[in-house]
């Protein structure tokens, strides 16, 4: 059984008591359980897992890891396995502060531009990004429409709307060469989707976008920013070196 709360959801055992809380959403054509964590004293996740497999077959569920190894072990499909970075714009700023990275220069025949591309023309840059092989690979399903995910995506109907220090990396060809694209994710910027395409060379180019994003989000008056990487992902070890710590890490499974 589920009740609501202040936006969250509750889950609560046949003794009465809550086992779980979540946001509920939609992921996968499913209905999803979001950002869902353990309530209480339950050190076992046995317990938590029983009560997802019977109230939540056939959901998409992000929790705990060792929750969703449980639900993995019991015949859950995986999704993700995930780390959400935050960084703070207060504290630690860079060396010569936040308007030295808004400096940081690119390489000769690259300039950055708005965000105001249209979905088309980011998404092929976007998927040679993630070819197969990379951990962010998303196989094509049928039905699925990597354009219309984008447009969503920019669109603000997905992660929250998108932010002005949004940018795009374009060559002297005009070509998207990388973005990052910003958004408003519940009142924390939060960096929803970065890319490079390496067709077009330029090894570093997605550290000098970040630095200079960076730098325009916090001359925006913006205090924190936050994003979420792969297990697997090398671009964690980038996310670091500019500052980024994990703050927490969740396993993405389909209850089955």
């Amino acid at each position: 059984m589920a009740e609501a709360e202040a936006g969250w959801r509750f889950g609560y055992g046949t003794d009465g008591l809550p086992v779980v809380r979540y946001q509920r959403g939609e992921r996968e054509g499913l209905p999803w359980a979001d950002r869902l964590d353990v309530v209480g004293h339950h050190p076992d996740p046995a317990v938590p897992a029983r009560y997802v497999l019977a109230e939540m077959a056939g959901w998409v569920v992000s929790g705990p890891v060792p929750l969703g190894r449980e639900l993995l072990r019991r015949g859950a499909t995986p999704l993700r396995h995930g780390h959400t970075m935050h960084r703070s714009l207060v504290d630690a700023p860079p060396a010569g502060g936040w308007p030295s990275w808004a400096r940081t220069p690119l390489r000769e025949g690259f300039q950055v531009v708005p965000c105001d591309r249209g979905a088309t023309e980011l998404d092929g840059p976007s998927r040679a990004a993630f070819r197969p092989g990379h951990p962010d690979h998303r196989p094509e399903a049928q039905g699925d429409d990597p354009v219309r995910r984008m447009a969503e995506l920019l669109s603000g109907s997905v992660i929250g709307p998108l932010l002005p220090a949004s940018a795009l990396v374009v060559d002297d060809a005009d070509r998207v060469a990388a973005g990052a694209v910003l958004t408003d994710w519940d009142g924390l910027p939060w960096i929803a989707h970065v890319f490079r395409d390496p067709d077009l060379g330029y090894p570093g180019l997605g550290r000098d976008l970040l630095r200079r994003v960076l730098a325009g989000i916090a001359a925006d008056g913006a205090t924190g920013i936050g994003l979420a990487v792969t297990e697997g992902n090398r671009a964690r070890q980038l996310y670091e070196s500019l500052g980024f710590s994990v703050t927490r890490s969740t396993l993405t499974v389909i209850v089955p």
